[in-house]
């Protein structure tokens, strides 16, 4: 029997069984299962029913609590039922906040409405009526000792349905997981139904992948490949996917779409109990176009940094801005004039954007106040060090081998960061700084930095707002290799491998 906590230890508040009360039984098994000094971990038990209608949860603490919370305002309208599950009483809510008529609480059941929560997301509105997406933030309610303590869920799932969340899988024990520390940049998305759900062992390298559900034209293995080979376009920073446990939530959109024409109008990365990233797909589209879509690629390329506070957001996508066109050159989506012709074309952007604000001020008005300048003001930075890095060590060290020593030391990260501890810890991995004398120089001086002399340097040359390339320019070698990878036959054979592994899916 597995222990997750160092030791057995029989858990003393099981009630009695009685044969005929399946229920009770396996909340048994599963306390036994999970028992352990008391101070060791939070332990909850999800019964997901076949019809998706209800979620019905039994939570044992690790030491009596004074009171549990949701974290999202809504949850308590999805509340259906709570008690303390030692003795009966019903508990008392105060918006979030559920308490007991007695002084603690050391084991609660309750019941959640899963179809209602999942109608007021609307992240559902184009997903088939067996597939929901619903954040725990709204339906798991947990004491604030929550952030102290280990917290492990076990799902215990109806006839035919799967779940998709981001947390960490708890050894070979089926369904159940352990949530880690993270900075909680937005809600999570936990996936239930019958979906198609991709899954291959951790050493395999590859991120965990649930494709919900919709009527559509284009094939789902089409969209899985798609997401695979975009996969492969970012292992081709450092031959490697930056977070292999990261979660991949597919949701097709309805029919009144995001009132985008993109076939991926809308993506982003989530660290709740974990990574997830989410992307809207329009299925109607033909995987043609997703192909030439720079979302998912941008989005994945975010995996590469530690989440930051908003303050300093302008690096985490100006970095991503400049990946997904790098990378999608050494892919060759892109030809590489193409690559060079977005980046200059991102670049102007970002110069007329609130020209009077500087990256960091930009960052903490928000991208409703200077979208452009936050999401190209790390670019051109990103830029700057690339190529300070390869021209310094005549071409033996690059961007892609900083983040790549970052990611072996500290990612994923639990924790905020702000821009200067980024570029610090990036200096710390390189022998002479690059990134804190960049920070220092524009992060708060307002404009754009002039891009013209690197460029020219670089033997990229603007006539007429077109991208020219020349090879005789000084650093014309520098520009071939950051859209030529080293590393590119080793991510090949890494997406190669996966193929030829074949995923395990779980389908409906």
């Amino acid at each position: 029997m597995p222990n997750l906590n160092g030791s057995i230890t029989r858990y003393t508040n099981c009630p009695p069984i009685d044969e005929t009360q399946l229920r009770t039984i396996i909340i048994c098994i599963v306390a036994l299962l999970f028992s352990g000094p008391a101070a060791a971990a939070h332990h909850y038990t999800v019964h997901v029913d076949a019809a998706l209608d209800t979620l019905r949860v039994t939570a044992r603490f690790a030491s009596p609590v004074q009171s549990v919370r949701a974290r999202h305002g809504s949850a308590g309208r999805f509340l259906l039922e709570a008690a303390d599950c030692e003795t009966g009483l019903p508990l008392e809510r105060r918006g979030r906040t559920l308490t007991s008529p007695q002084t603690s609480i050391s084991c609660i059941d309750y019941v959640v409405d899963l179809r209602g929560a999942a109608a007021a997301e609307r992240r559902n509105e184009g997903l088939d009526p067996d597939n929901v997406v619903v954040s725990p933030a709204v339906w798991l309610w947990q004491p604030r000792t929550a952030t102290e303590s280990r917290v492990i869920v076990r799902f215990l799932l109806g006839d035919g349905v799967d779940v998709s969340v981001p947390w960490q899988t708890v050894g070979d024990i089926e369904h159940t997981y352990e949530i880690p520390p993270s900075p909680r940049s937005a809600r999570a998305p936990a996936a239930f139904g019958r979906f198609i759900h991709v899954h291959q062992e951790p050493s395999a390298g590859m991120p965990r992948i649930a494709l919900l559900r919709s009527p559509g034209n284009v094939d789902d293995d089409a969209i899985i490949d798609w997401i695979l080979d975009t996969v492969g376009y970012v292992s081709l920073a450092y031959g490697r996917f930056p977070n292999p446990g990261a979660h991949v939530v597919v949701m097709p959109v309805g029919k009144n779409g995001w009132r985008s024409d993109s076939p991926v109008p809308f993506g982003r990365v989530v660290r709740d109990g974990g990574e997830s990233i989410e992307l809207f797909v329009d299925k109607r589209r033909p995987i043609e176009d997703f192909y030439d879509d720079w979302t998912a690629t941008h989005e994945f390329s975010h995996l590469m940094l530690p989440f930051l506070q908003s303050s300093h957001r302008w690096i985490s996508e100006g970095f991503a801005q400049y990946y997904q066109n790098v990378l999608l050159a050494r892919a060759g989506r892109y030809e590489v004039q193409r690559a060079w012709q977005k980046l200059y074309e991102g670049f102007e952007r970002g110069r007329k954007s609130r020209p009077e604000l500087s990256a960091n001020e930009a960052s903490r008005r928000g991208v409703g106040a200077a979208t452009m300048k936050i999401y190209w003001s790390g670019a051109i930075v990103a830029l700057m060090a690339d190529v300070e890095l390869r021209e310094r060590s005549g071409g033996r060290e690059s961007l892609d081998d900083v983040l790549d020593r970052l990611q072996r030391c500290c990612l994923p990260a639990a924790d905020r960061w702000t821009g200067p501890q980024l570029f610090g810890k990036l200096d710390s991995l390189v022998e002479e700084p690059v990134f804190m004398p960049l920070y220092q120089q524009y992060a708060d001086k307002e404009g754009f930095p002039d891009i013209a002399p690197l460029f020219r340097r670089l033997g990229v040359d603007i006539e007429d707002g077109r991208v020219a390339l020349h090879d005789d320019a000084e650093l014309a070698s520098v520009r071939d290799a950051i859209t030529r990878s080293a590393s590119d036959a080793g991510a090949r054979a890494f997406i190669d491998r996966s193929r030829a592994q074949q995923a395990k899916r779980s389908e409906p």
